[in-house]
């Protein structure tokens, strides 16, 4: 057998494994099994001065549930990112599960540069619940998704009654503006941020260029981490990989799983799934909640952060930043996982939420019995 043979059955070999979950969750989730529903919601392009419709993608499942889970994901992530979530929440709750305007089959206004900030995107969920009929819900954010939960209950605590972030801290606007020049200067694996925001077009394209590879260098755990100097050159995103000529398999997708993950990137490309990292983004985000100036999320907060994440040591970034300060009614909880902590510990993920729901459950339903 030759050397690429032995590679390939190799490679199959460890697709197999992996269809368990390194944690032992045994799942069979086929992504191409779930039917969308698509939101048109208004939108606006800055650059030229008009306001568009976006057509934002949404998986419902459980519309008979009572209360409703809405499942928002980061970079560079899709819905499907929350299969272990929905296998386990949606007998009990309804579950939607958006691709953020970008992603997949969701939309973009077109410029990514100024039109997709924090509060465009909040818009953009309040839509969507509205589309599927949802008055209020409790809102789960990964990573960017985790930020973005914080400022849709910050915005909308009408709207959003409690919060789940995963991964990232509650990052407040109460400060003065700071530019990722500057965190990088102190947290030099934010330097591809840089990357993509000085050069959007070079960075879509090298990322563009191998799918699967992109994908692969970046969803990968603990057990398979990626090269330390990964994420630390604003010259080039994949470029660590450079040495490396096959990267393993992603560790938590199935072998079809991670072939939908790269069709849908296909389809969206990179460069309108970058508005996060713009510096045009991020001060209209900071300065629409600097100048509200109600920095406290008042609802019920479950912070589930990662130990071993390459990017940054997320509890103490927490502490820095003074997160809990703003989150009165906060629950932390930390695993010893790396940044994709719901797809790499599912089964402690899972029990730490389904525990807190149902606490939570006991509050709504009996809100005065602790006084």
């Amino acid at each position: 057998m030759g050397y690429s043979e032995s590679l390939r059955v190799l490679l199959a070999v460890v697709f197999v494994i992996i269809s368990i979950a390194s944690d032992g969750l045994a799942v069979n989730f086929n992504p191409r099994a779930y039917t969308k529903k698509v939101a048109t919601c208004p939108a606006v392009n800055r650059a030229e001065n008009t306001q568009v419709d976006i057509n934002l993608s949404y998986v419902d499942l459980n519309s008979k549930g009572e209360k409703t889970l809405l499942l928002i994901h980061g970079w560079p992530s899709l819905w499907a990112s929350w299969k272990y979530q929905i296998e386990e929440f949606h007998d009990d709750y309804h579950i939607i599960a958006p691709d953020l305007r970008g992603f997949g089959e969701s939309t973009h206004p077109g410029d990514v540069k100024s039109s997709g900030t924090m509060p465009d995107m909040v818009s953009d969920l309040v839509c969507i619940l509205e589309h599927a009929g949802i008055s209020e819900a409790i809102i789960v954010g990964h990573d960017w998704g985790a930020q973005l939960a914080y400022e849709a209950a910050r915005e909308r605590p009408d709207v959003f009654v409690a919060v789940i972030g995963i991964t990232i801290p509650y990052i407040p606007a109460a400060g003065p503006f700071i530019p990722t020049q500057t965190l990088v200067a102190a947290h030099p694996r934010l330097a591809y941020q840089l990357f993509f925001d000085s050069q959007s077009s070079a960075a879509a394209a090298e990322l563009e260029r191998d799918v699967r590879r992109t994908l692969r260098g970046t969803l990968r755990d603990v057990a398979s981490p990626p090269p330390e100097s990964f994420l630390t050159s604003p010259e080039t995103y994949t470029g660590a990989y450079d040495s490396i000529e096959e990267i393993p398999p992603i560790p938590f997708l199935s072998e079809d799983e991670e072939d939908y993950w790269v069709e849908q990137y296909q389809k969206s490309g990179f460069m309108s799934t970058f508005h996060f990292y713009t510096k045009e983004n991020r001060y209209a985000a900071w300065k629409f909640a600097n100048e509200q100036g109600n920095h406290t999320i008042s609802q019920p907060v479950l912070n589930i952060l990662p130990t071993e994440d390459p990017v940054a040591n997320m509890e103490l970034a927490a502490k820095l930043l003074h997160s809990f300060d703003f989150m009165p009614n906060h629950s932390l909880h930390t695993l010893p996982t790396a940044h994709w902590t719901h797809l790499e510990n599912p089964t402690a993920v899972n029990g730490i939420i389904r525990k807190w729901l149902t606490e939570l459950d006991a509050k709504l339903e009996h809100p005065h019995d602790e006084l």
